[in-house]
C-alpha cells in the first residue's frame, strides 16, 4: 500500500507528459476532391509543433506521383463552390491561400510572402506521399480553423504564372483542432 502513492504521481506525471505531446501534434484527415466533392481517404497529414516552426508530416497514397503544389487555405472546407462563371470547382469553398497580413504574393514557404505556401509534397512512382517538410513560418496555432490543400503540378514558389503554376485542387484535409 504504501507505493500506491509514488506509484499514482508516476502515472499522473505520464498522462501529463502524453498529453502535452499531444497538444503539440494535430492529425488530418486528408481527401480526394473533384468538381463532384470530396471523395475517398487518401490517409493522413499530422501537424507537429516544433522549435524550427510547423513540421507536416503525410502519410498519403493514391496521388499522382511527382511534386504538388501544397498549401494551407483559408476557410477549414473541402467542399466545392462556384466559381464567378458559375463552375462548379473543387475544394473552392476553401478559399484563397492563408494570408493574415494580406502580404497578396506567393513567395514559397521561406519568403516574404503569404503564409499559406508550404514546401512542395513529394510524391513517390507508388502514389504514396510519407517525406515531412517544415513550414518554418507557421505554428500550430495558425492552423485552426484552415485546411490543407494538394494540387496537381508543382509550384515555383512566384505570383508568375498565377499561383505559381500549380494546378487543380486534388486533396484537402480540414484542420479542425
Amino acid at each position: 500500500m504504501r507505493y500506491t502513492a509514488p506509484l499514482t504521481g508516476i502515472a499522473a506525471s505520464l498522462l501529463l507528459a502524453a498529453s502535452a505531446h499531444a497538444a503539440d501534434t494535430l492529425d488530418v484527415d486528408v481527401h480526394s476532391v473533384s468538381a463532384n466533392g470530396v471523395g475517398d481517404s487518401l490517409g493522413t497529414i499530422t501537424l507537429e509543433q516544433t522549435d524550427n516552426g510547423l513540421l507536416l508530416t503525410p502519410s498519403l497514397e493514391g496521388l499522382e506521383s511527382g511534386i504538388h503544389g501544397f498549401h494551407v487555405h483559408q476557410n477549414a472546407s473541402c467542399e466545392t463552390d462556384e466559381d464567378d462563371s458559375g463552375e462548379t470547382v473543387a475544394a473552392l469553398a476553401a478559399g484563397g491561400h492563408y494570408d493574415p497580413e494580406s502580404a497578396e504574393t506567393h513567395q514559397g514557404p521561406y519568403g516574404d510572402g503569404h503564409l499559406g505556401d508550404l514546401p512542395a509534397l513529394t510524391v513517390n512512382d507508388n502514389g504514396e506521399a510519407n517525406l515531412p517538410t517544415l513550414a518554418p513560418r507557421l505554428s500550430l496555432d495558425d492552423m485552426d480553423g484552415r485546411s490543407l490543400m494538394i494540387h496537381a503540378g508543382g509550384d515555383n514558389y512566384s505570383d508568375d504564372p498565377h499561383l505559381g503554376g500549380g494546378g487543380s485542387r486534388v486533396a484537402c484535409g480540414v484542420v479542425d483542432g
